[in-house]
Parts: C-alpha cells; sequence; structure tokens
C-alpha cells in the first residue's frame, strides 16, 4: 500500500523541481547535504564570504526549526531565505519554489539550498539543482559512504570537512574516499577545515567551473 504513495510523492515532486529548473536558467543550484553538524553552515560562511567579490549568491535554508543557520548565512551580506520544515525531514521543490519567490533571482550566480541536516531523505527529492553536494565531516565514522550510498553515487562533490581534528578523531580518510568512489569513480573530493579555512582554494576553483560550465549552456 505504501509503494504506490511513495511514487506519487516523488513523481509531483520532481514535475515541480522541472518548474525550479526553468527559473534557474543560468544560475548554478547547489543542494548541500549532509548529517546535523558535519559543517553545511561554517562551509556556506566561508564560501560567501570569500567569493563575494567574484558572484552575486544566494542561500535558501532548510531547518527543522529556528532560524539561527538563516541567521549567519545573511550576516554575510547575501541573501538568505529561511525554509521551516516543522519536523519534516527534507525540502522538496514545492518548498524551494515558494522560497524562490522571496529571493531577487535577478544576476544570480549560484543559488545554495542548505537541505535538513540527514543523509538519507534529502537525497531523495530532485530539488532543481545541478548536483547534490555531499558533505562529510571526520568527526562522523569513515564507513558513512557505504552505509548511505545514495548520496555519495549522486553527489558530484564531496566535502571532506574538519581535516584539522584527524589527528584527535578514529577516521580513516582512505578507506572513506574509497568507498565513495566505488560508488562514483570520478567524484572531486576536497579535504577542508572551514574553520581553519584549509583546503578551500580547491573547493572554488570547482565552485568556478561549475558556474562558466552553467552558464556557457
Amino acid at each position: 500500500m505504501q509503494i504506490p504513495v511513495v511514487r506519487n510523492v516523488l513523481e509531483a515532486n520532481e514535475k515541480l523541481a522541472q518548474v525550479v529548473r526553468e527559473r534557474v536558467r543560468g544560475i548554478l543550484t547547489l543542494n548541500l547535504i549532509s548529517s546535523p553538524g558535519a559543517g553545511k553552515t561554517t562551509l556556506l560562511e566561508r564560501t560567501l564570504t570569500d567569493l563575494s567579490s567574484e558572484f552575486k549568491m544566494a542561500v535558501i535554508e532548510g531547518d527543522l526549526q529556528t532560524d539561527n543557520d538563516a541567521r549567519r548565512v545573511a550576516a554575510t551580506g547575501v541573501q538568505a531565505v529561511q525554509i521551516d520544515t516543522d519536523g519534516g525531514c527534507h525540502l522538496d521543490s514545492k518548498l524551494v519554489l515558494q522560497a524562490m519567490d522571496h529571493l531577487d533571482m535577478e544576476g544570480l550566480d549560484i543559488l545554495f539550498i542548505e537541505n535538513v541536516g540527514n543523509l538519507v531523505c534529502p537525497t531523495e527529492f530532485d530539488l532543481g539543482e545541478d548536483a547534490k553536494v555531499g558533505i562529510l565531516s571526520v568527526t562522523e565514522g569513515d564507513d558513512k559512504p557505504e552505509k548511505y550510498p545514495l548520496l555519495f553515487n549522486l553527489a558530484k562533490a564531496l566535502v571532506l570537512n574538519k581535516v584539522d581534528l584527524l589527528p584527535y578523531v578514529n577516521f580513516d580518510v582512505e578507506r572513506a574516499v574509497t568507498f565513495a568512489r566505488r560508488l562514483n569513480k570520478d567524484l572531486p573530493v576536497f579535504q577542508v577545515s572551514c574553520t581553519k579555512g584549509e583546503g578551500l582554494k580547491d573547493w572554488y576553483t570547482w565552485l568556478r567551473a561549475q558556474v562558466k560550465l552553467k552558464k556557457a549552456g
């Protein structure tokens, strides 16, 4: 009885995802997915600050409760819209479309969608994005790509965050990356510390290349 319901929900979401795609023509749109506490918001704060002179950017923030993350992002000077899912475990295309109505989309280069902290449900819902970006921190298990394969299979980039803590945690980078690339052999992996600013140069280079590709076509 549940299978048709799930299929109908995903099909309805996909139709609205196509509407999102029409509205973000020429705008690189990235869906950031991670567990709670992996560092999505901190990555955004650094990225928005460091690339503010190059790109016009905006953020759609999804959270179960509170607008804490949206206020942190807005403090960088970019447009930020909060979606309170009221306990829902993921964003969907309808919510993204509603949030876009509150953004000035004119001249945007990058739209970041910070999804609810969860490695399962957000991955299953297409938001009309150009790419899903997985964020994994070294304070989590290095077997996350093996345990939650769908995200690492679909992601077009993986940001491995908090690498400054590697001396203090039991996390095998090679093992995690090997698992991820068994699922997605060409997956680019960026090892960063958002708090220290380490490794962000390659992440920014990737973003610049993706913006150029999106504008080209």
